[in-house]
């Protein structure tokens, strides 16, 4: 069954606060094998003109999966998560993600279509700090295969 288009613009409620810290930074750029000082080293950092050690960009991800969730599990959104692969990540960073920063995030809806009897379903999270500091938008496409 066809994904319905009248879901484009449903707005979830905001996550809990996420506490970034040092040491999820750090961990997470080492899985990646990411040497920057500026993930690691909080001198480092500061000296490229940080408050304090920063997330590679694909830190957001840690955030906004989890946000995204709420969208697959949204009984009207009707996903058949077992037949739901990924189709694309993107990431607009309005400033870097750093140590200390204390993120909700904000999940919506983007897009909604059909393709070659594929339902592709899109999502954005917006992170923001909890004053409402805008951080990073994510825009995830979840692509469910039609039945074969």
């Amino acid at each position: 069954m066809a994904l319905d288009a009248g879901l484009v613009g449903r707005g979830y409620p905001p996550s809990a606060v996420y506490e970034v810290g040092r040491e999820k930074i750090a961990e997470f750029a080492r899985a990646l094998g990411d040497p920057d000082p500026v993930h690691l080293d909080p001198a480092a950092a500061r000296a490229a003109g940080h408050p304090d050690v920063i997330a590679p960009p694909t830190f957001a991800v840690v955030l906004s999966l989890q946000a995204a969730d709420v969208v697959v599990e949204d009984p009207d959104v009707g996903l058949d998560y077992s037949r739901v692969v990924h189709g694309e990540q993107r990431f607009t960073h309005h400033r870097p993600i750093r140590a200390g920063d204390r993120l909700v995030a904000t999940a919506t809806v983007d897009a909604v279509r059909t393709v070659a009897g594929n339902d592709m379903l899109t999502t954005r999270v917006d992170l923001a700090t909890e004053d409402g500091e805008l951080v990073c938008t994510t825009r995830s496409m979840l692509v469910a295969r039609g039945a074969s």
